[in-house]
């Protein structure tokens, strides 16, 4: 007889060995649910004790609705499609695995940055076309004396801050209100106020989380303040840009091109005009994703729960 009831809303991984295992510390019985709307969410999670969450909204009715739970823990770094305040208020805690995918992330940032600059996946399209000698297509800049901006200097910011060390860069500059100047010092950035960093940038990757304060943080007037010919990466969240303002951007060349792993709808629609610009290199939201990453969100999110169980916080 299981002590507890641990529910999955959204079945994205197929096998969930890591977390029985985990969940074997509490004698806890794991089902995994695959729900495909708020009333399928209800009754999934109304006698849960704890619910591990991937894509699924879980807004104030499906919580409400929960009977017994004392822990939500999300598959991931953020947790905007969790209604935190009705959680704090039905005493429910909120749980994430801010620290599993730091290195893919900045990975992941890396290549789209360097494949806008050598602008690779234009050039492997028109080579399959039958094109040859593109530089006047599409020219390319030397990335050596250029100055990165980044957008948040959280654990991936920094990542990829140490992952261009070596690439010749003359500043990397760094933008975030909740860190102290010498914060990010002492971890290899340059602190600058936002106008500065989006003004003196070549190159800007965003890294912040999504919330009322971040939404739309690139938008007509920001990408106005940018260098002519930027280049943009984002593989934090969709809503962070305003993805009219940087395709406008994009068709005129204010903005040199794009590296996108999220987006404000995804998938991305089939007729979405991100996807008929050369100057684009796009993915499918999988920046975080390596087999070790996922091994270890999986382990870390079960663990949270444990620990809640157990009478303690949350890892």
């Amino acid at each position: 007889m299981s002590n507890y009831l641990v529910v999955v809303t959204d079945d994205r991984f197929g096998g969930y060995d890591e977390e029985r295992e985990v969940l074997k510390g509490v004698n806890a019985e794991l089902k995994i649910y695959n729900c495909r709307s708020d009333s399928d969410a209800v009754a999934a999670v109304k006698d849960a004790d704890a619910v591990l969450v991937n894509l699924q909204p879980l807004h104030s009715d499906i919580i409400g609705s929960m009977k017994r739970c004392r822990v939500i823990s999300r598959y991931g770094v953020g947790y905007d499609n969790v209604d935190v305040d009705a959680a704090t208020k039905a005493g429910i805690w909120v749980a994430r695995v801010p620290d599993y995918s730091y290195e893919d992330v900045s990975d992941h940032a890396l290549a789209l940055l360097l494949g806008c600059v050598r602008k690779i996946a234009y050039k492997d399209r028109r080579v399959r076309e039958g094109g040859w000698d593109l530089k006047q297509e599409q020219p390319v800049h030397r990335i050596k004396s250029r100055v990165l901006g980044l957008i948040g200097y959280g654990a991936i910011a920094r990542a990829l801050r140490r992952k261009v060390s070596g690439l010749g860069l003359s500043r990397v500059l760094a933008h975030d209100p909740y860190l102290e100047p010498e914060t990010i010092r002492k971890n290899g950035g340059i602190p600058v106020d936002f106008k500065t960093l989006l003004q003196e940038s070549d190159y800007i990757s965003v890294h912040v989380p999504l919330t009322d304060e971040t939404k739309g943080i690139i938008s007509t007037g920001e990408i106005e303040n940018m260098k002519e010919g930027v280049i943009l990466i984002n593989t934090s969240r969709g809503p962070v840009l305003d993805e009219k303002a940087v395709v406008a951007a994009l068709k005129k060349g204010r903005i040199n091109s794009a590296g996108l792993d999220v987006f404000e709808t995804e998938p991305l629609p089939a007729d979405h005009p991100l996807k008929s610009l050369d100057n684009v290199i796009l993915s499918d939201h999988t920046g975080y994703y390596s087999e070790e990453s996922l091994k270890e969100l999986k382990t870390k999110a079960a663990l949270n729960i444990v620990e809640v169980l157990k009478g303690r916080k949350p890892v």
